[in-house]
């Protein structure tokens, strides 16, 4: 096993060196197998958030770790000045598996990819002969699209853009979930694009209503606007399909995705539907490393074992069981209000006097030996790897009641 620093030595190097913008747990992850991570000190961690719903197969995969190898050995960059075939490869079964793109832009973060989608909007805006106040792009409060000044601002949330005025002009935002107020949106004319999550994952894991893709789809058709799915998180089996706008059964104009896409590995892609697959010609749009053969070539794999009848499968039984034993623990403890999300993306809405310490409970857990997330400081996030099986899931519940009745304890 190879030496390591003591943990302690390395935090000091993350606080004296990093630009302060995250602050991480006192823990520092070494290796990991399946749905278990161990830490440079050996203690090991039942993890049910897939650094943030990204590690969708696991720690370890090997048909991951075998595809980046090989493609490692042969090419790791060429830019997009020369054809190399793994994003080749992958734009074609990108397009095959959505059901509605025909084409494929490849970039390296779901920023990049949200990025991209709404360059593209205002894009097909402008060729549509819109003037630059009639390219408005609605998007929803609880949302989260990104950090790059674009999806900040498209990003409804004020604790992610104070600070960062002027913001870019052209954003309406609205109550997730509301029909009524999405109507009264279009009345002006102006809308050129909705863009939402289908299950809002920062915003405190909140899936769309029954029926309200399909209500949001009708309007747009019916004032000539586009919809945007940002399936970033929700996307790649998540949900229980391998993509979550299956379950609403709408056609979207554009999706994006990330995270899970790569499994790890930092790729992003925009998929554009019929209506504006040739908005954006030669010069349009650009990324250096977007399409980088390693990422795609792992990426193709990734595709290929999350949209897997198997994964599919475990995603709907593991969240049974994921919801099953949140609720046993509460009938205990009484420390939610609800459960919800679709899939394996379960928030636990904290109740009553536990608002406001989503984080506390974070610490207890990863005190426990797992590792949980929050989204916002009243919901804790389940997002465990698709591929968790029985003996993880377990383990990570027993470990999971244990942190909460440490909290509920103190």
């Amino acid at each position: 096993m190879q030496q390591h620093d003591s943990s302690p030595s390395l935090i000091d190097l993350g606080k004296r060196y990093w630009l302060p913008v995250y602050k991480p747990r006192d823990v520092v992850l070494d290796h990991g197998k399946g749905a278990r991570v161990w830490d440079t000190e050996g203690r090991d961690f039942v993890d049910f958030g897939a650094g943030i719903a990204v590690n969708a197969l696991g720690h370890g995969d090997p048909d991951l770790l075998a595809a980046l190898t090989a493609q490692a050995g042969k090419l790791w960059h060429a830019s997009n000045v020369f054809w190399t075939e793994p994003p080749l490869r992958l734009a074609e079964e990108l397009v095959q598996a959505s059901g509605f793109a025909e084409r494929v832009f490849l970039c390296n973060s779901g920023a990049e990819a949200n990025e991209a989608a709404i360059k593209l909007v205002r894009k097909w805006a402008a060729a549509q002969g819109r003037a630059p106040e009639r390219r408005v792009i609605v998007t929803f409060k609880g949302s989260f699209h990104g950090r790059t000044l674009a999806t900040v601002t498209a990003t409804a949330q004020p604790k992610y853009q104070e600070g960062y005025e002027p913001l870019p002009a052209g954003f309406r935002y609205l109550d997730f979930n509301d029909v009524v107020a999405l109507k009264a949106a279009f009345v002006a004319g102006d809308v050129a694009a909705v863009m939402l999550e289908p299950v809002q994952g920062e915003g405190g894991v909140v899936p769309a209503a029954p029926g309200f893709l399909k209500r949001v789809r009708e309007l747009c058709d019916e004032h000539g606007a586009l919809l945007v799915l940002d399936e970033i998180q929700c996307g790649m089996g998540r949900t229980g399909a391998l993509f979550a706008h299956a379950h609403d059964d709408v056609q979207p104009d554009i999706v994006t995705l990330a995270k899970a896409l790569g499994c790890g590995f930092p790729i992003g892609a925009m998929l554009a539907g019929a209506k504006v697959a040739e908005v954006m010609q030669y010069g349009a749009h650009g990324t250096t490393f977007g399409g980088n053969p390693m990422a795609a070539a792992v990426a193709r794999v990734a595709l290929r074992k999350l949209g897997s009848a198997d994964v599919l499968a475990n995603v709907a039984r593991q969240a049974d069981v994921l919801r099953a034993g949140l609720e046993n623990i509460n009938r205990e403890l009484h420390l939610f209000d609800e459960v919800r999300g679709r899939g394996l993306m379960i928030g636990a809405v904290l109740a009553g006097v536990h608002k406001g310490k989503a984080g506390v409970i974070l610490d207890h857990a990863a005190a426990h030996g797992l590792l949980v997330l929050q989204a916002g400081p009243d919901v804790l996030r389940f997002v465990p790897p698709l591929t968790i099986n029985d003996e993880e899931m377990a383990e990570g519940l027993r470990r999971l009641h244990a942190a909460l009745a440490a909290f509920a304890a103190a």
